[in-house]
């Protein structure tokens, strides 16, 4: 039987040590964050949210949240935090960072960070200058199907990656109606994201030369919906390999899941998430298959911020840093740079 890699999250020895704060407690943070922090045992010094009802009543359902900041600059100002985790709006990420940042708190920000890459620069240099680590949620890195992926391809268990191929086999979140909607080519600045962050990590160290992206309307798509429903992200590298991401729309199934490829120069590795989550590793006429432990939901969230912790109290920088991720916004600006011109092949010298 095949000896698989360790994908679970990681925490420090002494989870309690540093104390995290949640700087805009929506539906995410209180679905996603929260509980993955109370699972895992880290210590959540306070929340805050913009909507007063966002936490109401959220220690009673959290009882380990020690207290509830009545504004961000007080969250910002407690002597306690050491770590914010930073789930507001993409909007009024990069003020909020900054400010963070200038408090000396170490940040875990929401995905996708920014699109405004020129704004974002002086405040990672300000990160630097200060010693403070800035990373990303990208917590799908760490969902356990892909994480596990992950690690079988940086171990060279496929050999060199050809390919990786998604598809969307599910159905949509609520996008008709809420703020989402609001943001041309929804589906692939920000729903995709967390798939072509994890694409560009099957190949890192390859140079992308082309990317391609359109979305469109579906039928029965309803009229107020505003956002496109279908779409499609197409890279090739500068060595022959590529990439597809595919929505077809909003699918309507009673097996729902997301499968997904990566072909190498010696196997293939083929796997579901979000429904059927399992890896098979397809090498030398073997077929091994396996159902790793746990779910992107809540474990994927346990893992960005206990990545996070882990590299302060290691003093390097975490594998999601935000410097890290930069290649991952540039593909998503290239795809809707792309989008915006019709599927136009945008050039590109991106080295992932």
């Amino acid at each position: 039987m095949r000896a698989w890699p360790d994908h679970r999250p990681r925490v420090p020895e002494d989870p309690r040590r540093h104390g995290i704060a949640v700087l805009g407690c929506g539906e995410i943070a209180r679905t996603a964050h929260l509980p993955a922090y109370e699972r895992y045992g880290l210590r959540v010094v306070g929340v805050w949210s913009r909507s007063a009802s966002s936490t109401d009543g959220i220690r009673d359902r959290f009882p380990s949240i020690e207290r509830v900041h009545t504004s961000p600059e007080e969250l910002l100002a407690d002597d306690e935090v050491t770590v914010v985790d930073l789930a507001t709006r993409a909007e009024h990420r990069l003020p909020w960072l900054r400010a963070a940042v200038e408090a000396g708190k170490h940040v875990l920000a929401q995905k996708p960070l920014t699109t405004d890459l020129e704004a974002l620069a002086p405040i990672l240099d300000l990160a630097e200058a200060r010693g403070v680590r800035i990373a990303v949620n990208q917590n799908a890195r760490w969902a356990p199907v892909w994480r596990l992926a992950t690690l079988l391809v940086r171990e060279g268990a496929i050999g060199d990656v050809v390919g990786v191929t998604h598809l969307h086999d599910k159905p949509l979140p609520p996008i008709a109606g809420t703020h989402f909607d609001e943001l041309p080519h929804m589906l692939i600045v920000d729903y995709l994201m967390h798939w072509l962050d994890i694409t560009r990590c099957w190949l890192e160290g390859k140079q992308a030369e082309v990317v391609r992206a359109f979305d469109h309307r579906v039928p029965g798509q309803p009229g107020h919906a505003r956002n496109p429903w279908s779409a499609q992200v197409d890279v090739v590298c500068a060595d022959g390999a590529s990439a597809s991401v595919r929505v077809v729309g909003d699918g309507q199934t009673t097996r729902p899941s997301c499968p997904f490829w990566i072909h190498g120069t010696a196997g293939t590795l083929r796997g579901s998430i979000l429904g059927d989550d399992h890896l098979v590793l397809d090498r030398d006429g073997e077929v091994a298959r396996v159902v790793p432990e746990g779910a992107w939901f809540v474990d994927g969230f346990a893992g960005t911020m206990g990545e996070l912790l882990c590299a302060i109290d290691e003093d390097r920088e975490p594998e999601h840093a935000a410097r890290h991720n930069l290649a991952s916004l540039e593909l998503v600006l290239a795809a809707r740079a792309s989008a915006e011109q019709d599927g136009a092949p945008r050039r590109t010298g991106l080295v992932f």
